[in-house]
């Protein structure tokens, strides 16, 4: 799957504008500000129907406008060419793909796959639990709709039950613990086998980037420990009923599960220096998009957002050799910025100043 082109209206500091992207490397340089970042969020928009910076759409919105639109032709895996499409208006959000409007966003997401790699993805290392089951979650969600759907559904009964709990209506609260506890055990499950494969790949690979022979991992801690049978799982939450009631909230669940990065035993983000922590973060992407291609037999579109400038130059060279095979690649880099091999000197470079693009060959 590669984008042909793209087309950008009202995105952010982004007015108009229709560029070729078809390359398998697409770089973007500029000094900070002028909109490389904007663009990589634009292409991920049209992949995910979302961004990946803010959870409102109309945070977007170019400044003294009243929406946004993005468009691209798409060469599918098949060698068909495809019109998508996105459309931010009044608050509503509409997707095409060649005039048919697509509803549900999973739908989307398995048609383009796409890794972001940015500056917030240090949070997974060094940031609270949440961040890192939003890692599981995500990189899970991308290979395997049955998971995505068990997740759907265990938000959508979680978010039920602890209004039963807010209401102190035991009974109702009961009605929900047997769906809860279905959907998170699927859930557990699967994160089991993800951490699995994902320890396969990444704490090698980290020894390898990082030159050092440290034991880094992930630790998978279910809030639900060992418990296997559902029933289990319903007696559990059935003997601490009156515990979330106090707290008004569910207190046990997939969504309290705790990822932690080890290394030797010992938690990595209280011995790892600021250079491991954010050499582990990208790492965390590389071995995401090495274990979806696993998983699937496709390769993801990587879009790699100026995350290399905390790493000497040798790890960032090494890094770049390091990333697994794509689809398409885009990657932002402040000017003067060179690590790639001759391979990609054929890149498709464009000089961003002030949300207008120019083709360095041009």
């Amino acid at each position: 799957m590669r984008f042909l082109t793209v087309s950008i209206n009202n995105f952010r500091n982004i007015s108009s504008v229709e560029i070729n992207i078809d390359a398998e490397d697409i770089v973007l340089t500029g000094i900070n500000g002028q909109g490389k970042t904007n663009f990589l969020e634009s292409i991920y928009t049209l992949c995910y129907g979302s961004s990946f910076r803010t959870n409102h759409l109309k945070e977007i919105i170019k400044h003294g406008t009243n929406g946004f639109s993005l468009s691209a032709v798409v060469e599918n895996d098949n060698g068909v060419r495809e019109k998508l499409r996105i459309i931010f208006s009044d608050g509503k959000r509409q997707i095409t793909i060649d005039g048919k409007e697509i509803n549900d966003r999973r739908n989307l997401i398995y048609s383009f796959p796409c890794i972001v790699f940015s500056h917030d993805d240090i949070l997974f290392v060094k940031g609270e639990p949440e961040n890192r089951r939003k890692f599981f979650d995500q990189m899970m969600s991308l290979y395997s709709p049955f998971f995505f759907d068990s997740l759907r559904s265990y938000r959508s009964i979680l978010m039920q039950r602890n209004a039963a709990v807010k209401q102190k209506n035991k009974d109702i609260i009961a009605l929900y613990n047997n769906r809860l506890a279905s959907f998170g055990l699927e859930i557990m499950k699967e994160r089991a086998e993800a951490v699995y494969g994902f320890n396969a790949i990444f704490p090698d690979l980290f020894k390898r980037i990082s030159g050092t022979d440290m034991n880094v991992s992930v630790k998978y801690q279910p809030s639900w420990g060992a418990m296997e049978d559902s029933g289990e799982i319903v007696e559990y939450l059935e003997e601490n009923t009156d515990r979330d009631i106090i707290l008004s909230t569910t207190t046990s669940g997939p969504h309290r599960d705790r990822f932690t990065v080890m290394c030797d035993g010992i938690p990595f983000s209280s011995i790892g220096s600021t250079g491991q922590i954010r050499l582990a973060s990208i790492l965390f992407r590389i071995a995401e998009a090495e274990y979806f291609s696993e998983k699937t037999g496709k390769n993801p579109m990587l879009l790699i957002d100026d995350v290399l400038l905390e790493l000497d130059s040798n790890k960032r060279g090494l890094v770049l050799e390091s990333l697994p095979s794509y689809s398409q690649a885009f990657y932002t880099f402040l000017p003067n910025e060179s690590y790639f091999s001759s391979k990609r000197k054929d890149a498709l470079s464009y000089e961003v100043v002030e949300g207008a693009f120019r083709n360095d060959r041009s």
